[in-house]
């Protein structure tokens, strides 16, 4: 349990409504001063009409220059938490009274509480000296009174000194008296004529009371020496002086001057000026003349220290008879204090999105010149977003005037400056440093209002083709950015094995290769998404552009193959002129762009120059008028290529027929050759260069071994052999071989012997060769029959007429 306040007296826990409600203005608590740490003073939150539930929404806490009292934010209580010394505090001000507000947020409320401190009786009356000397002359008279100096309390109120008490005794009876300020000082009487002769000393006790319960007291002797006769003693012009001085005087400056006189002559009339019964702070300002009586100030003065000083002075003679009076200084305002800016509150960071009024920070001004010098007014210097109101008396409270934005600027620097209404007036300034709070209220943007990449086809799958940015100004999870694909022109199901994006850079990726001939361009929606609460988005267009690759061979449409597979024929009047249309070639290219822009070359022509080619038509026109020798039935090979890099191509053959109607070209396709394939053909045409050569060779052969029998042998045995033997063209031809054929005749002259072991696949007979079809007819070329260098027999009924014709016929079949 928290020890609670006994004399605690709760003053004025009352409510001034305003309006409709409104919170108490000010609440009054009374406490007696030197209460133990945590001492409960109050229940704040009951007396400020707030819920116990709502305290820690409304973080109910004190705002004070020095905090003496904090608040238990689960109860509500103001609990003391500092020493409280009134003396301290308040010095000798009757009233102690200490100030503070409690802030309440959530609404944001200020709350003005007075907190009194009662006086205990802690502090016991003292004398400057525990004994006092004074010399009184045997002739003074019954009545005459003599000041003492004063005990001292610091306690207020009733505990302060009360009383004094003097012993009791013969010759002196005790009179207080009371200074312009207040203050309780003794003065003893003389209540019986002295004699030195018969009593020359005299000792007293002095007691100071205070009123506390119970009283504490101190006492002091007073030792009193009797002296011979001096007859007069000094007396001051005036008992009493007043003067006024400004508080900006230097030191030095005079104060006033005292006079007394003394009609005594000689040594005895010889005055001393002296201070007496007085405060040493009192001392400290001012310094006396001991010869002349004049007051100077000794140090500066200041009104807000104290604005009156009351001064006794004692003139006294070398007899030790004595005078008093006493002087009231009081001290004149000047405007010599700048006024006091205390922040008591501070609001930060504030969030950016506080709306107009938001209270940043709670002021209070003070200034401790009086009148119009201590009245103030304040003004925020150069920062037009914000503004002071005054709510209470030296209270400001100050709000925004404006929108905050922490993107444009994220710090401020406030000047508050407050003037006081002296002459010339007095200002100072502070600086109030207020960190703007961000809040999610910037979307996500862009650095494109719209994407568009290209990307070529056959791209690998997982390689990335774009990446989209977007920046967010906020701080933290706020600013930032997560990308996904929001939509897309593609099905559903097909987006995610397209195309994908990395939620953290915004890289998209794409999860297949891409067909130009099958999707040329797609768009997606993609997003850019922040983490603040709640989250903001902004969306951008991604179009996506398939580029084009040649990966496509140009197709031929026309002419297109029979169903056998065979290529169809075009058949062309005899009577065409030169630039004639004969057909054209039709192909197609499903690659775009130059990829499919296709030409058309000839390859191979039957007649070379009787056709024409459209490069990027693909007409085949005539080239020149048609001749009768021009054989009836051409065939061209065309190229189609595309324009890409490197170039692909294609094949179409073309069978053209001479002919003026379908009947007269009936026979010529009726003969006509099946149309091979091109390789095929190609392959033809090597074997046939094979055999040819092979037939050379062998020919070759046969020739060198003939002329090498020849040199080893007898002339006249290879008589057939010889160049004029040779049968001549003529009747030995036959008259049909004139258009296609090429004839060649030999003439060979076999022994009977090897004509059976060498061709035994020839069986001639005379009556299967007439004489006129056979080489060597004439006689003549028959040898001699001398063959005896040889050593061969030789018969030449024996030797065969054999004759070779080699028809060597090429035609070149449709």
């Amino acid at each position: 349990m928290r020890p609670r306040a006994g004399r605690r007296q709760v003053l004025m826990p009352f409510l001034l409504c305003l309006f409709s409600g409104a919170l108490p203005d000010e609440i009054r608590y009374s406490i007696p001063e030197e209460l133990a740490k945590n001492t409960v003073v109050g229940n704040l939150a009951k007396d400020l009409g707030l819920r116990v539930r709502d305290l820690p929404a409304r973080k109910l806490r004190v705002s004070g220059e020095k905090e003496y009292f904090t608040v238990n934010p689960e109860s509500g209580d103001l609990l003391v938490c500092d020493r409280i010394d009134r003396e301290q505090i308040c010095g000798e001000k009757p009233l102690c009274v200490l100030d503070f507000d409690v802030v309440a947020e959530k609404p944001l409320n200020i709350f003005h509480v007075a907190v009194i401190v009662q006086d205990i009786n802690d502090n016991i009356p003292l004398f400057k000296q525990s004994s006092t000397d004074l010399k009184i002359r045997e002739s003074s008279q019954p009545g005459t009174p003599f000041p003492l100096d004063s005990a001292l309390d610091s306690d207020a109120g009733p505990n302060s000194l009360q009383r004094y008490h003097l012993n009791d005794n013969e010759y002196f009876d005790l009179s207080e008296k009371q200074t312009p300020d207040g203050r309780k000082y003794p003065e003893l009487i003389l209540k019986h004529s002295l004699d030195r002769e018969e009593q020359n000393f005299h000792q007293l006790i002095l007691m100071a009371v205070d009123g506390g319960d119970p009283p504490q007291s101190s006492t002091t002797q007073i030792r009193i020496q009797v002296t011979d006769a001096n007859d007069n003693p000094p007396v001051f012009s005036q008992d009493a002086y007043r003067v006024s001085l400004r508080e900006d005087v230097p030191p030095g400056t005079s104060v006033v001057r005292v006079i007394a006189t003394d009609q005594d002559e000689g040594v005895n009339a010889e005055i001393t000026y002296s201070f007496h019964n007085m405060d040493e702070q009192v001392v400290h300002f001012f310094n006396l003349d001991e010869r002349s009586g004049e007051i100077m100030t000794k140090d500066y003065l200041d009104f807000e220290v104290a604005n009156t000083y009351t001064l006794s002075i004692e003139a006294k003679d070398p007899g030790d008879l004595a005078a008093h009076c006493s002087i009231q200084v009081d001290i004149l305002d000047e405007n010599d204090c700048a006024p006091e800016i205390i922040v008591t509150s501070v609001f930060t960071p504030l969030p950016e999105d506080s709306p107009r009024g938001t209270v940043i920070a709670l002021i209070k001004t003070r200034d401790r010149d009086s009148g119009e010098n201590g009245e103030v007014y304040c003004r925020v210097f150069g920062n037009a977003e914000f503004i002071l109101k005054s709510f209470l008396k030296n209270y400001y409270k100050l709000v925004t005037d404006g929108a905050l934005d922490r993107e444009q600027i994220p710090e401020y620097n406030i000047t508050i400056m407050a003037t006081d209404r002296g002459k010339p007036p007095l200002s100072s300034s502070t600086s109030i440093t207020l960190h703007i709070a961000d809040v999610n209220d910037n979307f996500p943007v862009f650095h494109q209002s719209a994407y568009v990449v290209h990307v070529a086809e056959n791209n690998l799958p997982g390689a990335p083709i774009a990446q989209v940015s977007a920046a967010d100004p906020d701080l933290g999870p706020s600013g930032q950015v997560s990308y996904s694909i929001l939509a897309s022109d593609l099905e559903p199901l097909a987006l995610s094995s397209y195309v994908s994006v990395s939620a953290q850079s915004g890289v998209v990726f794409a999860q297949r290769a891409f067909d130009h001939e099958q999707l040329r361009a797609f768009e997606l929606t993609l997003q850019a998404r922040d983490q603040g609460s709640p989250p903001l988005s902004a969306n951008v267009s991604l179009r996506v552009l398939v580029d084009d690759r040649n990966d496509n061979a140009p197709r031929v449409l026309y002419p297109a193959l029979g169903p056998d597979g065979s290529a169809l024929f075009d058949m062309v009047p005899r009577a065409a002129q030169p630039g004639y249309l004969v057909t054209k070639v039709v192909a197609v290219d499903a690659d775009s762009g130059h990829n499919a822009w296709l030409s058309y070359h000839v390859l191979q022509a039957s007649e070379p120059g009787l056709f024409s080619l459209g490069l990027r038509t693909g007409e085949v026109r005539t080239a020149r008028v048609l001749g009768d020798r021009e054989a009836s039935r051409q065939r061209l090979l065309v190229a189609v290529r595309d324009g890409g890099q490197p170039p692909l191509s294609a094949t179409a053959t073309l069978l053209l027929v001479f002919a003026d109607s379908l009947q007269a070209a009936l026979p010529d396709l009726s003969d006509r050759p099946a149309s091979s394939d091109p390789q095929a053909e190609l392959q033809f045409y090597l074997v046939v260069a094979l055999a040819l050569i092979s037939v050379l060779f062998l020919l070759g052969v046969i020739l060198a071994i003939a002329l090498r029998l020849r040199r080893s042998s007898s002339p006249a045995a290879w008589g057939c052999f010889q160049p004029g033997l040779s049968s001549k063209s003529g009747p030995g031809v036959p008259p049909n071989y004139s258009e296609g054929t090429l004839p060649h005749s030999y003439n060979l002259c076999i022994a009977s012997q090897s004509a059976k072991a060498e061709f035994s696949f020839l069986n001639v007979t005379r009556e299967s060769a007439p004489t006129q079809d056979l080489l060597c007819e004439d006689a003549s070329w028959v040898p001699s029959t001398n063959h005896g260098d040889t050593g061969v027999p030789f018969n030449s009924e024996t030797i065969l007429k054999v004759s070779f014709t080699y028809f060597n016929y090429f035609h070149f079949g449709f």
